[in-house]
């Protein structure tokens, strides 16, 4: 009840209808101040937005073989206090997700949570980039793309290869952009601040040269190319380039990649929990990102939620893994950076979360409709919030945004008949 029903296409008219009914895990009808029969639980919005649940397509969680930084449920469990209904797990874990009885074992674990978790299948075997891993047998299991993400496919015959196949499954491959003898040692981005610093610097040049070779793979093949976690201006040039001349390419982005820079780690004095990979770049850079989302070059906001432990995250800079936590702050970076400034309409920001993952990834996109099922997050844009250890969700704790205040707060999620609610 008293809610702004709100989607990709716009915000309906709150004296139009304000509410709706689900009965058996489906949307019943939709109306004006219906009136709650004896037995409804009736959930009071309070003139909050509910919206069709969101979907992040690149989380990493961990399960199985690393269940000391995060597993299926708690992962799933910060989706859910982020306005998650959905994600897309990376394939990055012991044994990885290269067959189909380890993507038969993240579906059935995670059946019963309210969370969908949808298992993204290695594009070569061990993840090692050398023999094609079997990508129809994992398709039947019910993996939704590929990648080796953690690294990139090097190899570019393998990716061709990789491409010809997934095109005849109609399935994207997901590639890590990094040209491997570009980029290492790399410990963040390569310029004036890492010169300063005395740290060894990732180059744009080292992502800009793998989402080139990619582009021309798409046009060779037809294959569709997804570029994971973009984070350069020439790369987000490149793929509006390549979407002009209607070579199947789409991409997605961080909030961090829109939010922070690579000033922060001077700023913060070697704060390891600014160490991911793509890594912060620069002011000119973030603000490439929100002009791609905006113009719809980059179709996607996605967190690369990393869990790492204290223990690996507490040495020195160098010797850090890179990632950091994005679940549960992603909505509050988006309202700072792309709704607050006005640089974004919340029905853009809603396609970026809801339409556009689903869409790459083939997956039916829920709707608010009577008849469908009820796939819900109930949010707003003003509620304030500290994200702190103890409203922390995850089994890691490595944000760059823990102990901060923060604005625009997602009260809840519906899903798979389940009501759960933020108790943050």
């Amino acid at each position: 009840m008293n809610v702004q029903l709100a989607d990709a296409f716009g915000i309906r008219d709150a004296q139009t209808v304000n509410a709706l009914r689900i009965r058996e895990g489906k949307i019943a009808e939709t109306g004006l101040n219906l009136t709650p029969e004896a037995d409804e639980l009736v959930v009071d919005g309070k003139g909050a937005f509910l919206s069709p649940g969101w979907m992040d397509m690149h989380v990493h969680l961990r399960e199985p073989g690393l269940e000391h930084k995060e597993t299926i449920k708690t992962g799933c469990t910060a989706a859910a206090a982020g306005g998650f209904t959905a994600v897309a797990c990376m394939p990055n874990t012991l044994p990885p997700i290269h067959s189909r009885d380890v993507v038969e074992y993240i579906v059935n674990k995670s059946a019963a949570l309210p969370v969908e978790v949808y298992p993204i299948g290695c594009v070569s075997k061990d993840r090692a980039g050398k023999h094609l891993a079997e990508m129809g047998d994992m398709k039947a299991g019910g993996a939704v793309a590929f990648s080796d993400d953690g690294d990139p496919v090097y190899n570019a015959k393998l990716m061709r290869t990789a491409l010809d196949y997934a095109t005849m499954l109609d399935m994207p491959v997901i590639n890590h952009e990094e040209d491997l003898d570009l980029s290492r040692p790399g410990h963040m981005h390569e310029g004036r601040v890492s010169t300063r610093l005395g740290l060894a610097g990732t180059p744009s040049i080292a992502e800009e040269v793998m989402i080139a070779r990619d582009i021309l793979l798409a046009e060779l093949t037809g294959g569709h190319v997804h570029v994971a976690h973009i984070s350069t201006r020439r790369g987000v040039e490149m793929v509006r380039e390549a979407k002009a001349k209607g070579i199947k390419v789409t991409t997605e982005v961080c909030p961090h990649h829109f939010d922070l820079t690579d000033e922060e780690i001077e700023r913060s004095a070697f704060d390891t929990n600014y160490k991911m990979h793509p890594p912060l770049r620069t002011a000119d850079d973030v603000e490439a990102m929100i002009e791609g989302l905006a113009d719809g070059t980059i179709d996607a906001i996605c967190t690369d939620h990393a869990p790492h432990s204290v223990e690996e995250k507490e040495v020195e800079f160098i010797y850090a893994p890179n990632g950091i936590l994005g679940l549960q702050t992603a909505w509050s970076v988006v309202v700072k950076q792309l709704l607050d400034t006005g640089r974004m309409k919340l029905p853009q920001v809603l396609r970026c979360l809801i339409d556009a993952p689903r869409t790459i990834l083939r997956l039916p996109v829920p709707t608010l409709e009577a008849g469908q099922p009820a796939n819900l997050t109930l949010f707003d844009t003003t509620s304030s919030w500290t994200y702190s250890v103890a409203s922390n969700k995850s089994k890691s704790r490595n944000s760059p945004y823990l102990d901060q205040t923060l604005k625009g707060k997602a009260h809840g999620i519906y899903n798979r008949a389940q009501w759960v609610p933020n108790d943050i």
